[in-house]
């Protein structure tokens, strides 16, 4: 039986995948980050040895985009510095790290869907710090790393987009949405459900794309999410990235290409549409919603 290790295992994808892999039956050690600090590269290891794990995902992360621009020290000692320490870890072990990562490290103002092999430009110390732990796993993990960009997340877990969608329609007769980010909504249990796939089937190390197929912006997003809740999508009005500016700028173009998974022979993840519509149950009961059914327009 295959052993995992989950760090960040409190977080939403963590918590996701933990509850994916036990439902399979799989041994999970699920650690949150009370229970180990990655940026302790003498305490990951000591973890690394006393669990002994076939395969190490790390969901431990500075995520806070806006507040790495004013604490990218800190914010690179835990998406830099922390990956670095249990890819070390890893390869004393002859263990397979999967790091997931971000749509950050690209510029965002591509017109096209970034590739895996695309050249990355981060514009925000997020985006740096996650590039610098893409690095090192791929440096010190050359057989054994694997980097899976995701974006837009979602999930019943945690705060996220659609979370918030769900409790501003019940509060807000309009809500205003900028329209001119384009990414792609991806599910955390598509990604679970990924990084599993992924670790079954033998496929080379390298970078990967995690996201939905399809692409929207978060205006389209979130008149979907006010549709499933039979919410009229018209109370959500358009609005700009320059009217609601950030500390963080963020990306124009966040869509991702999917590539490295055919040449896997495997399956990209479903369509943003069709995931949403799936996950939308369990997140509306999340926030004490009921979900009015139907697909998403």
């Amino acid at each position: 039986m295959t052993r995992w290790l989950v760090t960040g295992a409190g977080g939403m994808l963590g918590q996701d995948l933990t509850a994916l892999l036990r439902g399979a039956g799989a041994e999970v050690a699920g650690l949150d980050r009370g229970q180990l600090d990655i940026t302790d590269a003498a305490g990951t290891a000591a973890a690394i040895r006393d669990v002994g794990p076939d395969i190490v995902v790390n969901c431990a992360a500075w995520t806070a985009v806006d507040d790495a621009e004013a604490h990218e020290g800190e914010a690179l000692a835990v998406n830099g510095e922390g990956a670095a320490n249990l890819a070390a870890a890893c390869a004393s072990t002859g263990t397979r790290l999967i790091l997931p990562s971000t749509d950050y490290v690209f510029s965002g103002t591509g017109t096209a869907p970034y590739a895996e092999d695309d050249p990355t430009g981060p514009r925000t110390a997020y985006g740096r710090t996650k590039l610098a732990g893409e690095q090192a796993v791929l440096r010190l993990l050359p057989e054994a790393g694997y980097v899976l960009r995701t974006a837009w997340l979602y999930g019943a877990h945690g705060p996220n987009f659609v979370r918030t969608m769900i409790r501003l329609e019940s509060v807000k007769d309009t809500v205003a949405v900028v329209d001119d980010q384009y990414g792609q909504p991806t599910w955390t249990t598509d990604v679970a459900r990924q990084i599993l796939l992924l670790a079954d089937s033998g496929a080379e190390p390298g970078i990967y794309h995690a996201t939905s197929t399809g692409q929207t912006t978060w205006l389209g997003l979130a008149k979907a999410v006010f549709g499933l809740l039979g919410a009229d999508p018209g109370r959500v009005t358009p609005t700009s990235s320059a009217e609601l500016a950030r500390p963080a700028p963020r990306p124009a173009y966040s869509v991702l290409g999917h590539a490295a998974w055919s040449r896997a022979g495997l399956p990209p993840l479903p369509g943003w549409r069709d995931s949403l519509e799936r996950a939308f149950a369990d997140i509306a009961t999340s926030e004490g919603r009921q979900p009015a059914g139907g697909p998403v327009r």
